[in-house]
């Protein structure tokens, strides 16, 4: 790990090639698997709530609090997250994410009763909120310049990841008993939070907290290791120091909600929308709750086998995981504006073509075999174009485009817009489709990222190859 790779970077003058520094990218990658804990509870919940609903004979409205609640209880997490991790730290803010994830497992993989099921959601739901914050903050600060965008983007990938393994684990425990089979599907959730746990014991600190706390000769060991030369370091740490000049050596991140939500500048106030708005239009387009209640939309095109149900959902999950590499593989090199357009149209056209497969298949007794055909590449296609766009691109982006100072605290205020959000879906989604069918459900859907995309083409300049010291700037020109 404590090998370097060359690695070129925006702060050194001089057109060098690019590589990937290995240590740099070691340690985001321990951050991000912060992640797969959620991954691994939205896809897995899909099938279990089949499980849990047959067991302990809940209603449709139990259902929507169960699996919405964590959703919810995140928003605590990340708004207590950025305050802790500018008190103690971005590594120790990890270890305590996942520490606060694995009781909640343990709680819900032993549940005797909806309660105790439910108690269990909002505690991992906090663990949850500080993962989600802290690790693409962690590695915003960690990552050059040239491979932030391929970095930052792995919390999604994970998160991916994490979904996959979960309708894995729907696929292959369902010919379980009932009264078993979903405790292990989300008592199993404790396991990687203890590997990541110990993992995340061996990462450096972030070089930037190191330096808004006035240890300097600390942080400079490890841009030492996330740089390509000796001058490289010295001048990120340089601009670092800048940055940092006016906080004081005993920053603790006290009053910066103050100044982020009663009087921010210009630039912070345009930098505090887009982030809000970028987080806002991710839960916005349905993602989490298509993936969470996709059973029930298959179930409605007429498919009930159980394994043919899950069978479905883990070709989703290698679509999306497929998607999101490739996105994460090309972020530094087209942008975050080209790909995050793209998604969003796409999505759009996704949406509308499930919207119109939903219709015939409501319409039809028997269900149109095209329509069954449709709806299943539309839900494929509409989650592809996420991880491509939205999905990578919103943790990169909100959390590198804060000014030191606000960093934490923004990214918290942003992703607590982006759990709130989220939680609303996922409540209100099968009510809401019960009403109005999951054709209009999805149109609707569809109306909403159109908006989105307007919303990104005025509203988020492009951030590729800036260094962090740099963006405000962006922020700040009329043209925006």
């Amino acid at each position: 790990m404590d090998s370097l790779e060359n690695i070129s970077s925006h702060e050194v003058p001089g057109p060098r090639k690019s590589c990937l520094n290995k240590y740099a990218f070691a340690a985001a990658l321990l951050a991000s698997t912060t992640s797969i804990l959620l991954g691994y509870d939205i896809g897995v919940m899909s099938g279990a709530i089949i499980f849990i609903r047959e067991n302990i004979h809940i209603s449709t409205i139990e259902v929507e609090l169960l699996v919405s609640s964590l959703n919810v209880c995140s928003l605590f997490g990340s708004l207590l997250a950025g305050r802790t991790s500018d008190l103690i730290g971005r590594r120790f803010t990890i270890v305590l994410a996942v520490a606060t994830f694995f009781i909640g497992a343990v709680l819900m993989g032993f549940a005797p009763s909806y309660a105790f099921l439910m108690a269990g959601r909002v505690i991992a739901g906090i663990g949850v909120g500080y993962s989600l914050m802290i690790g693409p903050v962690y590695t915003t600060e960690l990552s050059p310049s040239t491979s932030r965008g391929f970095l930052s983007s792995l919390p999604e990938l994970f998160i991916t990841i994490g979904i996959l393994f979960g309708y894995l684990s729907n696929y292959f425990l369902a010919g379980l008993p009932n009264h078993i089979n979903w405790r292990i599907m989300l008592g199993l959730a404790g396991l990687p939070a203890i590997a990541i746990g110990l993992g995340v014991l061996v990462m450096p600190e972030s070089p930037r907290w190191l330096v808004m706390k006035g240890r300097f000769d600390e942080a400079n060991k490890i841009l030492l290791k996330t740089s390509d030369s000796n001058e490289e370091a010295e001048l990120r740490l340089k601009e670092m120091k800048t940055a940092a000049s006016n906080l004081g050596s005993q920053f603790s991140g006290k009053g910066v909600w103050e100044e982020l939500l009663l009087r921010p500048s210009r630039s912070l106030r345009r930098i505090l929308i887009a982030a809000i708005g970028i987080n806002f239009f991710m839960q916005a387009s349905g993602n989490d709750a298509v993936v969470y209640y996709s059973p029930e939309v298959f179930k409605a095109a007429g498919i009930h086998n159980k394994r043919h149900l899950f069978g479905i959902t883990v070709v989703m999950g290698l679509s999306k995981t497929f998607f999101v590499l490739v996105s994460a593989l090309f972020l530094d090199r087209f942008g975050r504006r080209p790909l995050l357009l793209i998604g969003t149209l796409g999505m759009v056209g996704s949406l509308v073509g499930l919207g119109l497969g939903s219709k015939f298949l409501v319409e039809n007794d028997p269900k149109p075999t095209w329509a069954i055909v449709l709806s299943i590449i539309a839900v494929c296609a509409d989650l592809s174009f996420f991880s491509i766009g939205l999905g990578p691109i919103t943790w990169v982006y909100s959390s590198e485009i804060f000014p030191m100072k606000y960093r934490a605290q923004g990214t918290s205020i942003a992703v607590s817009v982006n759990r709130v959000v989220s939680g609303a879906v996922a409540m209100t989604f099968l009510t809401i489709a019960n009403k109005i069918t999951f054709a209009g459900v999805f149109f609707i859907l569809a109306g909403i990222m159109t908006l989105a995309t307007i919303f990104f083409y005025f509203f988020l300049p492009e951030t590729k190859g800036k260094t962090l010291e740099e963006i405000e700037a962006l922020f700040e020109d009329d043209k925006f």
